[in-house]
């Protein structure tokens, strides 16, 4: 990527942030990075392609940002936590207005448009990296706990993007802490049992 095309995402990336997709014009973008317009449709061809590449972006830094969390953690009750210590970092650092993939999500329900595939598939990937974590703990209920799990953490995202209460992704993460010890106790349990 150029520098003018690094500058013209990094602004459409805070525009889009800050003020939403729809509010936000190409010459607004192209003002903001100090570029012309036909630099940003020579480099990205549409506004519809610098919304795709700000969430990809967007998305690309959330997972190098989680990763390191999820492997120190050297449980699975402690890596499917670290998913809420990541996410309230991240939103303490660059999310104060809630979860972009939700935000963008709000103001783009066409399944046609080119960033809607990239929105539910981050969301996926969220459900999927759960499910996987929850397999360790309790693998016959991975995918329900993986699902339960994944409902506390987005609905912790909506409430802190809200500012609904205060602490919003800690409280999730002390009711998943609660859920996974239930769901360690009955794996357990179902284990002694098949000794028995």
């Amino acid at each position: 990527m150029t520098p003018a095309a690094r500058r013209a995402l990094d602004a459409a990336s805070a525009l889009f942030y800050d003020r939403g997709i729809h509010a936000v014009g190409v010459d607004l973008i192209a003002a903001e990075a100090g570029v012309t317009k036909k630099t940003l449709y020579d480099r990205f061809g549409s506004k519809e392609q610098i919304v795709v590449e700000y969430l990809a972006a967007r998305d690309e830094r959330w997972q190098a940002f989680l990763a390191p969390y999820v492997e120190a953690a050297t449980t699975p009750r402690a890596r499917i936590l670290a998913v809420f210590d990541a996410s309230r970092d991240w939103a303490d650092a660059f999310s104060v207005k809630g979860c972009s993939m939700v935000n963008a999500h709000a103001e783009i329900s066409d399944p046609a448009h080119p960033a809607y595939r990239l929105i539910t598939g981050q969301k996926a990937w969220m459900l999927a990296l759960f499910t996987g974590l929850a397999r360790d703990l309790a693998p016959r209920r991975a995918a329900r706990l993986g699902r339960t799990l994944m409902l506390l953490h987005e609905g912790a995202l909506v409430a802190h993007g809200l500012g609904i209460f205060p602490d919003a992704i800690d409280h999730a993460r002390d009711e998943a802490a609660a859920l996974l010890g239930a769901a360690f106790h009955d794996a357990s349990a179902a284990a002694e049992g098949k000794r028995g």
